[in-house]
């Protein structure tokens, strides 16, 4: 049973409006009186409603100064409330009730409070997340430096770069600019941070191109763009249901990690064209995880404060995907992956040594 209880603080003058509101939104509810001329409203609210009430409440009351609203986890309820799955609020007429579709899809998210709730604690720019950051692009480019796709994998796990990547779909699909901003930014410096120090690891060891675990990290084919477009997807569903960041951050870190790692170890080592194809995939799977996020919030009905920025912002996305689907077709087609294999094996061969 996904459920929250909601407790609802007013002072006693809003109880009447308050008892109302909540009403129109659950079956059961209890109240209480509180000190200091207060009252106290306990409800148990569907995960799918909860949206509804925090937002009408917090239209009605936001600007009381004893309004507070408290939001819980349910694990069980007993005696059983039949009705918790089955009730649904009224709508008046200027609120247009969900359709099925996005009843169906709604029916197992959290509210958009509680995404941010989870989001904020990722948005920090401390030396923690430096370090994770540094942590796991290291692990990764030794691990691929290494063939050892276990330890690339164990890379994924830290997921450092989780939170701004959730976030900037979450902004877009929401057109929140202050959180995009916030998100560009430490994504920004988590990148940078981890192509700062494998490059410093690419001058201190030998890195052999022709290791598959980095050379595939050079060529980008279609299956790459439909495997980060899923992981997009998986991971905001994922996110959105509340399920451990840990997991979350393995989806999101499969189409992030290793490509910086690779571009980091390839400029450090003076295979400048290659860390710029590294570059090329990372930038790709970045674009396509947008993509798929906008879409998939969407979808679960995470409703854009206004329509034109998160239209405009979804259409720049979704150019700029063409824009190298178009790029990898053209290099598909005419066979300069190939080449690309083939001179790396050559240079490979006439090195002395």
């Amino acid at each position: 049973m996904s459920a929250r209880l909601v407790q609802i603080i007013v002072p006693d003058r809003e109880a009447s409006r308050t008892k109302t509101i909540v009403a129109e939104h659950c079956s059961r509810f209890w109240q209480e009186p509180l000190p200091d001329g207060l009252e106290k409203f306990s409800c148990v609210v569907p995960g799918r409603l909860i949206e509804a009430l925090i937002a009408e409440l917090d239209d009605n009351f936001k600007d009381i100064e004893e309004f507070s609203v408290l939001v819980l986890q349910v694990e069980a309820v007993l005696p059983e409330i039949p009705e918790l799955q089955a009730f649904a609020p009224s709508w008046s007429s200027e609120q247009k009730p969900p359709s099925k579709l996005e009843a169906f899809f709604t029916r197992d998210r959290i509210s958009i409070n509680e995404l941010y709730d989870d989001i904020e604690a990722r948005l920090e720019l401390r030396p923690n997340y430096l370090l994770t950051v540094t942590l796991s692009a290291l692990i990764a480019a030794l691990g691929m430096h290494s063939g050892q796709t276990a330890v690339v994998i164990g890379a994924m796990i830290i997921a450092p770069l989780l939170g701004p990547t959730m976030a900037m779909a979450m902004a877009a699909t929401l057109g929140d600019q202050a959180l995009g901003r916030r998100a560009m930014r430490m994504l920004v410096v988590g990148i940078f941070a981890a192509l700062i120090s494998t490059f410093v690891l690419g001058m201190l060891v030998d890195v052999d191109p022709l290791v598959p675990e980095l050379r595939n990290r050079t060529i980008v084919y279609p299956a790459d763009i439909a495997l980060a477009l899923a992981c997009g997807a998986a991971g905001v569903l994922a996110f959105s249901k509340g399920t451990s960041l840990s997991l979350v951050g393995v989806m999101i870190a499969v189409a992030l990690v290793p490509p910086i790692a690779a571009a980091g170890l390839f400029f450090g080592s003076g295979e400048t064209t290659l860390g710029f194809k590294a570059v090329f995939l990372l930038a790709t799977n970045l674009v396509c995880i947008n993509v798929a996020g906008i879409i998939t919030f969407l979808a679960q009905g995470l409703p854009p404060s206004n329509w034109r920025i998160t239209s405009g912002i979804f259409l720049i996305w979704l150019a700029i995907l063409v824009l190298f689907i178009a790029l990898i077709g053209g290099r598909t087609v005419l066979g300069t992956d190939g080449n690309d294999g083939q001179a790396a094996t050559s240079i490979a061969m006439s090195t002395p040594g």
